[in-house]
């Protein structure tokens, strides 16, 4: 028997192997019995006489057992640290890598439909989510009659685990993803929610309620460049920055990021004279307040500062979508018409442009959609910028025509 420092006394077997002597620890007592630490110290002595080490043997499944160990607390850190709201995460930062207008969408989507709604599904390790949690998550916005929510969580869910799963094997996504250890898809078994059609479209008097009703803020302002100007849709307009206006040619650049393009598509407007008055107006109210907030920080005043900016704070911010999604909206309800929403507008510009003889293919460059194709992309070099200035200048002309129109006749 061998007693330790701390009283604690053990069966201990001697034996000598590869000529040198060794103790090897039969059992701890009480724990084992004198009867059973014998018995055992017998079997050890018949394992040592067929060239076994005892010793060695111990270590070996101590090491092994240490090992386990580590791995389980390996395996238990990686799964509180790569969960589901981790996941979300590292996919809006790949958006964001990506220069993606998408990035802030995906984000107040995860934020209000996943992390603050579902909690325990979002702790929970990516790599383990089951498409029944997943049909939960996408089932609340569902059922408060959000249909398209619905569908673009889900779409969001799925572009995010279907990233993870292949970031392994595709060096164009971030290594970030990898250790998710995504090898399933769980949202996969969950339907598509196709997005309610709406076929919404202002009436021409409507329009010109709508141009009528807004005033001189910025938020109106804005509303109204972006009508005047083709129908643009907000989150790209939104993202314009000073220096995307020029004065001199008054064309305002706009970048195009919507869809799966790797690199943002020039999309350049040539304004029409209100148009440009209303950029131009912008353009200088923000240079003063870089000027402003220069003088306040005691900081150089920013080269190119975001052309449209909020007065809800100081320093001002710039202005976001939702800020004039929930101005149309208000204006929506004050006129008591049926309700119409951003993607009405666009949808009416369009429809308006075709009425006054705008052509298909010119609203398509006036609105940057459908500019994927093979030939605008490989072959078709012409900017229209003479094209575009003309129909411009003529939908302007026509939501004049609407707005006075429509005061005159009360």
């Amino acid at each position: 028997m061998r007693i330790l420092a701390s009283g604690t006394k053990s069966f201990v077997l001697r034996y000598t192997a590869d000529g040198r002597d060794r103790i090897a620890t039969v059992g701890q007592f009480p724990t084992w019995s004198l009867t059973a630490a014998r018995k055992r110290a017998q079997e050890l002595r018949k394992q040592i006489d067929a060239g076994a080490d005892p010793l060695q043997e111990q270590r070996a499944r101590q090491a092994a057992k240490a090992e386990a160990k580590a791995q389980a607390e390996r395996e238990h850190a990686a799964r509180e640290r790569y969960t589901l709201k981790d996941l979300c995460a590292a996919y809006v930062a790949h958006l964001e890598a990506q220069g993606k207008a998408s990035r802030a969408d995906a984000a107040s989507l995860f934020k209000v439909w996943l992390l603050e709604r579902h909690a325990r599904i979002a702790a929970t390790p990516a790599r383990d989510v089951t498409p029944e949690q997943i049909a939960i998550v996408v089932r609340a916005p569902l059922e408060a009659g959000k249909r398209r929510t619905a569908g673009a969580l889900r779409s969001y869910l799925a572009a995010a685990f279907t990233a993870a799963r292949k970031a392994p094997f595709n060096a164009n996504l971030p290594a970030a993803l990898i250790p998710f250890q995504i090898t399933a898809d769980p949202v996969a078994p969950i339907a598509t929610v196709p997005a309610a059609t709406c076929d919404r479209v202002l009436s021409a008097a409507e329009l010109g309620a709508y141009l009528n009703a807004l005033g001189t803020s910025p938020t109106d302002e804005a509303l109204r460049l972006a009508l005047y100007a083709g129908g643009q849709r907000f989150a790209q307009l939104l993202r314009a920055r000073v220096a995307d206006y020029d004065p001199a040619h008054h064309t305002l650049l706009l970048w195009d990021a919507k869809g799966r393009r790797r690199e943002p598509r020039a999309h350049l407007l040539p304004l029409a004279p209100v148009a440009a008055g209303i950029a131009a107006a912008l353009a200088e109210r923000a240079r003063q307040q870089a000027e402003r907030e220069a003088k306040r920080t005691g900081k150089p005043a920013a080269d190119s500062p975001p052309l449209f900016l909020s007065r809800a704070s100081t320093p001002a911010k710039p202005m976001v979508p939702d800020t004039l999604s929930k101005r149309v909206y208000n204006i929506s309800a004050a006129l008591g018409t049926q309700p119409f929403d951003a993607r009405a507008l666009r949808r009416t510009a369009e429809t308006q442009m075709a009425a006054i003889g705008i052509s298909k293919d010119l609203r398509a460059h006036l609105l940057s959609h459908g500019m994927g194709g093979i030939q605008t992309q490989h072959y078709d070099r012409h900017d229209y910028l003479s094209e575009k200035r003309a129909a411009l200048v003529a939908w302007e002309a026509h939501l004049t025509a609407l707005a006075s129109a429509k005061r005159e006749a009360g």
